[in-house]
């Protein structure tokens, strides 16, 4: 396993220290490191995809196996926050390593080396750099599997480079909002909520006249909004909840659906592309803090100089800024008619002193790498798998598709006997 960021109780310290300091590392961050970005999230175990061969539940039983809590087995919207979820990860790694397995961190893959086979080509290696130990290694192997997360930029123009088939694909973009948790619980459950009931969420969608979609997304009851950036001079935001949800703000993604058509450009990567732009725009607005607005000033174009009745609830610096000047107008202006859409769904969503932060960027992989029905690249050897790979939305499918994806290498090999010595004991 090549991890190119650290073991989850170093990475932990790190975005810790950057949260205090702004002192980015660039290959150990909320997005890199073991457990990827999900292990700084609200630890969602609920998906929408529907598999008929059991492999949601699977994944649920596999979190019980290395220490989550056996009620998410039951509970219709399952969650582990993420305090839990870390301390899973550091398990999943530890029987591994019990399997005789080996993970390298703080290397990362910077090349993928081929020969001809047939009429295409196969994967005969992997040149990688340790970042401990500063030099590079050549891994010689004839399967990888390509689960590099949504935000493996350099990893995207490294494919770009091979050749590895590719395409831009629509994503979303927009603000982080936040809410008093009490004032959700209150519409949710029609009444105060004295502790008796769990923080409650919400998930809401509008389509506009305009064609766009807006809609919630990552939605964290009681949680903190993040400063989740992974590259220099780009801020992105992200929201992240604890187990026992018991933060005074409500927090979720405000979204709005974007194709290729609103990239300004034609190439594979320019969906990627776009996104750092509007990363740059946050950086700047906020001078390396989370930029954040209330949400009248945001509708009325103008910069916020301090908050109302709503504080933020954040890790990392924020900074009083005009959020709506990150986006292009057309974005900007569907942001604010979703809001107020949704105010008709719950009472006042839209009040003057929400909190608008952004910028949320990476909601998903702006890119598709393309595979076969054999689960592989046209690169014979190498199996593009989960969220970064664009066939995965969040922590269960991306797992999910993890499990698909050694499915397809273990029926590769038809028999016990020739299956490599690290997949016996799938």
């Amino acid at each position: 396993l090549l991890e190119r960021g650290a073991c989850v109780e170093e990475r932990m310290q790190a975005v810790e220290r950057f949260w205090a300091t702004g002192e980015l590392d660039q290959n150990c961050n909320v997005q890199f490191g073991e457990g990827g970005a999900g292990t700084f999230s609200d630890g969602k175990l609920n998906t929408l995809v529907h598999d008929s061969n059991g492999r949601s539940q699977k994944v649920l039983e596999l979190f019980v196996e290395y220490g989550a809590p056996k009620e998410i087995l039951y509970q219709h919207k399952p969650h582990i926050g993420t305090d839990v979820l870390s301390r899973v990860v550091k398990n999943i790694r530890e029987a591994i390593l019990s399997y005789g397995g080996e993970v390298r961190f703080l290397t990362q893959v910077t090349d993928i080396l081929s020969e001809p086979a047939g009429e295409g080509r196969r994967l005969t290696a992997l040149q990688v750099y340790d970042h401990a130990a500063g030099k590079e290694d050549t891994i010689k192997t004839d399967i990888a599997v390509l689960a590099i997360g949504h935000s493996a930029r350099d990893t995207f123009s490294m494919l770009l480079k091979n050749e590895i088939p590719m395409e831009a694909k629509s994503f979303a973009v927009g603000v982080r909002m936040e809410h008093p948790q009490a004032m959700i619980d209150e519409f949710q459950y029609g009444m105060k909520n004295d502790g008796t009931l769990p923080p409650a969420s919400y998930k809401l969608t509008e389509n506009l006249a305009c064609g766009r979609g807006v809609y919630t997304f990552c939605m964290c009851p009681g949680g903190y909004v993040v400063n989740a950036s992974s590259e220099p001079g780009r801020l992105a935001v992200n929201g992240m909840s604890y187990h026992d949800r018991d933060g005074l703000n409500a927090n979720s993604a405000v979204i709005v659906t974007v194709t290729p058509q609103d990239y300004g450009g034609t190439g594979v990567l320019a969906g990627m592309e776009f996104q750092r732009r509007l990363e740059e725009a946050a950086y700047r607005l906020g001078k390396g803090r989370i930029p954040v607005q209330l949400f009248e000033d945001f509708c009325k174009n103008r910069p916020s100089k301090g908050p109302g009745d709503i504080l933020p609830q954040m890790k990392g610096a924020y900074a009083w800024s005009n959020v709506r000047e990150i986006f292009p107008p057309e974005l900007s202006l569907a942001l604010e008619e979703g809001i107020r859409s949704f105010d008709r769904k719950i009472k006042g969503y839209s009040r003057p002193d929400a909190l608008v932060s952004g910028v949320e960027s990476r909601t998903s992989s702006p890119v598709r790498i393309s595979r076969d029905e054999s689960m592989q690249s046209t690169l014979f050897g190498l199996y593009p798998c989960g969220e970064g790979a664009g066939y995965a939305g969040g922590i269960t499918s991306a797992a999910m598709d993890g499990l698909k994806t050694a499915e397809a290498i273990v029926k590769k090999y038809q028999s016990f006997d020739k299956l490599p010595k690290g997949l016996r004991n799938f």
